[in-house]
C-alpha cells in the first residue's frame, strides 16, 4: 500500500474542501491511501476551518497580511508544506496568486470555474456569465508563475440553459468542481510515477 499525503490550500467557505474531505480523505484508490494531511487558510474567520475541524483536522492559518511581501508570504506557506512531507498540494479556492518562491519549490493543482485560457483570475465566474459564450465550465491545472496559465489537467463544459440565471450558472459550475477536483487528485496520485 502506497501512502499519499495532500495538502489543501483555501481562503472562503471550503467547499471543495469538503467534496476532497468525503470523497478523497482516508481513502484508498488502486492501492493508494490518500490523506489530507494539511490545510492551510489565510482567513481567520474562514468558514472552511470548521470544516476541516470536523474531520478532525487541525487547519494552519497564515495570514498573508502579516507579511511584507508575496515573497515572505510564499516562503512561509512553503516551510509548512515540506514539514509536513506532502506529496500535492490542491488550492481549493485559495485566492492568492503565487510566487516563484512557491511554484519552483512545490507540486500544486489549482481549480478554477472558467474553460481555461479564458476567464483567468478571480472574476471567472461573472466575466463567463456575463459573456456571450454558450458554454461554462471548470478547468483543473497545475500551478505555474502565470496567473491561471499552467498546464491543464482536466475539464468540465455545460451548456448555458435558456434564460439561465446567474444563480444557476455559479450552482453548476460550483457542482462541477466539487466532482473534478477529488477526481484530478485521485488520477494524479495514482498514476505511476507520481
Amino acid at each position: 500500500m502506497v501512502k499519499k499525503r495532500i495538502a489543501v490550500l483555501f481562503s472562503g467557505s471550503g467547499s471543495n474542501l469538503q467534496a476532497i474531505l468525503e470523497q478523497v480523505h482516508n481513502k484508498v484508490f488502486n492501492q493508494t491511501h490518500i490523506e489530507v494531511a494539511l490545510t492551510i487558510c489565510n482567513k481567520p474567520d474562514a468558514y472552511g476551518i470548521t470544516r476541516a475541524k470536523n474531520f478532525g483536522i487541525k487547519t494552519i492559518i497564515i495570514e498573508n497580511k502579516n507579511f511584507n511581501s508575496r515573497e515572505e508570504f510564499d516562503k512561509a506557506l512553503v516551510e509548512q508544506i515540506k514539514l509536513n512531507s506532502i506529496d500535492l498540494v490542491v488550492l481549493a479556492g485559495f485566492m492568492r496568486i503565487l510566487t516563484p518562491v512557491f511554484t519552483t519549490q512545490i507540486k500544486a493543482i489549482n481549480l478554477h470555474p472558467s474553460i481555461l485560457p479564458l476567464f483567468k483570475g478571480a472574476h471567472a465566474i461573472d466575466e463567463s456569465f456575463h459573456s456571450d459564450m454558450q458554454i461554462g465550465g471548470v478547468s483543473v491545472h497545475w500551478v505555474s508563475e502565470e496567473l491561471d496559465g499552467g498546464k491543464l489537467i482536466a475539464q468540465r463544459a455545460f451548456e448555458r440553459e435558456k434564460d439561465m440565471s446567474k444563480e444557476a450558472w455559479e450552482k453548476k459550475i460550483h457542482a462541477i468542481e466539487h466532482e473534478i477536483l477529488p477526481q484530478s487528485i485521485v488520477k494524479i496520485l495514482c498514476e505511476q510515477g507520481f
